[in-house]
């Protein structure tokens, strides 16, 4: 079926039509004449963007929609993991909150997502299967990423590398890793476990760097090393290197980090330091955003949309030009896409027909304002109007 959508503005550019073959983009410019049968959409000279990409997120953890839960964690990691693992056992849902989060950013205008599901010895599986399911359910809707990941430790709870193993095999799309020395207090057994998982299922590797300081930057430089020496260019991100904006030699490693083609996810919290966009796009190196977290036992914050944390990111970044503003939509658009290996992307013809159109005058004001979605096409068609999804 075709659809063509009458006087929209890309990205704040001149008014104009979008011509939507099936799935995907079929021609852009201005009066474009309606193939026969076609269906008709008035932009409404509204701001037109690429359908969001939410780079890190957790959707397995989510307690969206269920009421206040009440957070007394204690500030250390470990309280936050042991805190997590208690409150499972009160019957928490994977599949049902991960399904509703997921339609949560869906309304909002986000179409692939990267979301770490939990695998450790107590729940075996469970959560990871959950998110494979749930990708092969909104498949045609929604582009799902699984990364199979060991919160509670790796190599300190063992049984867990092989139950990441069978996660890998039940479909799970990457590897996850986490903390090889402030968790696991074992760098290169760590990475040792998660390379060579990597090798043996043809997977990328995503690891959770929460590590400050030069430990953190240890562990980076020995990423690093390891993926240089297999061959893993582009396939390795690192989220949260917080010690990024910790040390001193920090632009040494953004050119380290640049020339191993390892991208950095950044979630751009109030709290920490964190990587900084500009420095990391300045080395030529590859940088997106995403969530963490949403309104789950490790923290009340956040929400299902980019497009506040496209503004966040801009707020912690110090952006204040429209130039720059624009870099902080590229965390959740372009760069997310790029970094993740989101493929068909953008306002382009051939592209697949993912956009959002909302009411700003530019960029800039729509990151900073975060106005309601008025429209949102996933896959060449509307899923969303006024931010409710299409049934």
């Amino acid at each position: 079926m075709s659809l063509l959508l009458r006087n929209f503005r890309p990205l704040g550019g001149a008014a104009t039509d979008l011509l939507i073959e099936g799935e995907r983009i079929a021609a852009i410019g201005p009066g474009l004449a309606p193939p026969p049968g076609a269906r008709l959409l008035d932009g409404q000279g509204m701001l037109a963007l690429p359908a969001f990409v939410e780079g890190h997120t957790h959707l397995d953890k989510s307690r969206w929609g269920m009421g206040w839960w009440v957070n007394e964690v204690g500030p250390r990691l470990i309280d936050r993991i042991d805190t997590e693992r208690a409150t499972r056992r009160g019957g928490f849902d994977p599949a049902t909150q991960s399904a509703r989060l997921a339609r949560e950013f869906l309304a909002r205008g986000t179409t692939r997502i990267r979301s770490f599901a939990d695998v450790d010895t107590e729940i075996g599986t469970a959560h990871s299967d959950a998110l494979v399911a749930l990708r092969e359910a909104l498949r045609g809707t929604m582009d799902i990423q699984v990364v199979a990941f060991p919160q509670s430790g790796l190599l300190v709870r063992p049984g867990t590398l092989e139950l990441l193993d069978q996660a890998l095999r039940n479909g799970a799309d990457i590897v996850g890793g986490l903390d090889p020395s402030g968790i696991d207090r074992d760098p290169k057994g760590h990475l040792d476990a998660v390379f060579g998982l990597s090798e043996k299922h043809g997977k990328p590797l995503d690891i959770h760097l929460h590590e400050p300081g030069e430990l953190g930057a240890f562990a980076l430089e020995l990423t690093i090393e390891r993926t240089l020496a297999l061959g893993m260019q582009g396939k390795v991100v690192l989220s949260h290197a917080f010690c990024l904006g910790d040390v001193a030699r920090a632009p040494a490693l953004y050119a380290a980090l640049a020339e191993a083609g390892i991208a950095v996810a950044t979630t751009a919290p109030p709290s920490r330091a964190v990587p900084s966009v500009r420095a990391m796009r300045a080395a030529g190196g590859k940088i997106f955003a995403g969530n963490d977290g949403i309104r789950d036992t490790w923290t009340p914050y956040n929400m299902p949309d980019m497009l506040q944390r496209a503004m966040l990111v801009g707020l912690k970044n110090e952006f204040r030009r429209d130039d720059e503003i624009a870099w902080a939509l590229a965390t959740v658009t372009d760069w997310a896409a790029e970094g993740c290996g989101f493929g068909d992307y953008g306002l382009a013809v051939g592209a697949r027909a993912d956009l959002v159109l909302l009411e700003a005058e530019t960029v800039a004001e729509a990151v900073v304002a975060t106005p309601p979605r008025r429209l949102v096409l996933s896959h060449g068609r509307v899923v969303a109007r006024d931010g409710a999804l299409v049934r």
